[in-house]
């Protein structure tokens, strides 16, 4: 029989998709391990403890690689080479390694004229008054365009993706998630024939160059580095940007204290990854050998769900972790993972999230929601949260 899920075990009236987090305080409670049952993948350790989240992200008894699980068979066929999400040390070193070079500050830095170029672009495209889908016409697309630009996707094929990446972080079925899998890896293969043949200054045409060194990336390698950046270069972000939208909309004094003080942007920018934070769970981790986890022994070869959102509202770290609280100091919670893998992009989502909200306020200072603010359209998925539509309205629209 299997564990329940988390909507069985949710408090009477708790939507779970809505608002997960009664679900973590109501488990914490009574420990920060339980046994659940995650549909698609089937029963998991939740952890949720912040010191507990943290610890086990650099465990090294907990592996990214799935051939640690007891219950793989194969990939079913839907990844897209080979990423340093399923990798652990030494190979993960060295994947991270090749890219992190091509990642550095002051290439983030100087990405950021363009950033606010595309902001006030696609703000440009609104009408002076009206309503309009953020999500499709501001979160999305911002992200998107920069890192498709920085991987050196033509333009005119950016449409494609995140329609891939979606089926595939969020799959409507296995079938699709295939379908979008195989599309998108047979565009990336041609892509890195291409960038082989004329290279640019993009990342793309600086890892194929990495290809060719000694110890370089494997063809495998090559594709999965490629799906994971232009994945995680956007699918988060776009998350970040519009949660942090609707928790600003829907805590007016919270805006009103933003739109008064522009220091308070980075501060923003940081309560909204704690509060409500674009990844739910880090990618699963494989017990290579027996362990224990407040006082909770795990067997080798169980898979773990280690939950970022709920560490990030733990009371032992954060006081009053369910107030959204734009002046509450930062740092300490884990929107951005811990240890090897914590997210290489976070430097560049901040620096998005920061431009994309700074200008959208700017431009537009009577904004308001044009939906329910406690139910707004939800993705769902075990590892993403955010919202898959929302929309605001406004009277004035101000040149950029």
């Amino acid at each position: 029989m299997p564990a329940p899920t988390l909507e069985e075990l949710a408090p009477a009236g708790v939507d779970v998709i809505a608002d997960p987090y009664p679900v973590y305080a109501a488990l914490r409670e009574k420990g920060h391990v339980h046994r659940v049952h995650v549909p698609g993948t089937g029963d998991v350790w939740l952890v949720l403890g912040r010191d507990e989240v943290r610890a086990a992200l650099t465990d090294p008894r907990l592996r990214n690689d799935i051939r640690h699980s007891a219950s793989w068979e194969s990939d079913g066929g839907n990844a897209i080479g080979l990423n340093m999400l399923q990798t652990d040390a030494p190979r993960h070193t060295r994947l991270r390694s090749l890219v992190a070079r091509e990642f550095t500050a002051g290439r983030i830095d100087a990405l950021r004229p363009r950033v606010r170029r595309i902001a006030d672009g696609l703000l440009d495209a609104f009408p002076p008054a009206g309503t309009a889908d953020l999500v499709a016409g501001y979160a999305l697309p911002l992200p998107l365009t920069v890192i498709c630009e920085l991987l050196g996707v033509p333009s005119g094929d950016q449409r494609h993706f995140h329609a891939w990446s979606t089926e595939l972080v969020a799959p409507s079925s296995p079938a699709a998630a295939a379908a979008a899998g195989g599309e998108m890896a047979a565009y990336f293969a041609s892509l890195i024939a291409a960038k082989a043949d004329a290279p640019g200054a993009d990342l793309m045409s600086a890892l194929v160059r990495a290809s060719a060194e000694e110890d370089g990336l494997s063809p495998e390698e090559l594709l999965g580095m490629a799906f994971l950046l232009l994945v995680a270069g956007h699918e988060t972000t776009v998350n970040l940007i519009s949660g942090a939208v609707l928790n600003l909309l829907r805590h007016p004094d919270q805006l009103a204290a933003l739109r008064a003080d522009a220091s308070l942007l980075d501060g923003a920018v940081e309560e909204a990854l704690r509060y409500d934070g674009p990844v739910a769970a880090a990618a699963f981790r494989h017990a290579a050998e027996p362990l224990e986890i407040d006082g909770v022994r795990i067997p080798a070869g169980d898979s773990l769900m280690l939950s970022l959102a709920s560490a990030s509202r733990d009371p032992r770290y954060h006081p009053d972790p369910d107030r959204f609280d734009i002046r509450r100091p930062a740092g300490g919670h884990l929107a951005f993972g811990h240890g090897i893998h914590h997210c290489l992009g976070a430097p560049l989502a901040r620096v998005e999230g920061r431009i994309a909200l700074e200008t959208l306020l700017r431009r537009m200072p009577d904004l308001v929601l044009a939906c329910d603010p406690d139910h707004p359209e939800r993705r769902s998925g075990a590892m993403l949260r955010g919202v898959a539509a929302l929309p605001v309205r406004w009277s004035r629209r101000l040149d950029g």
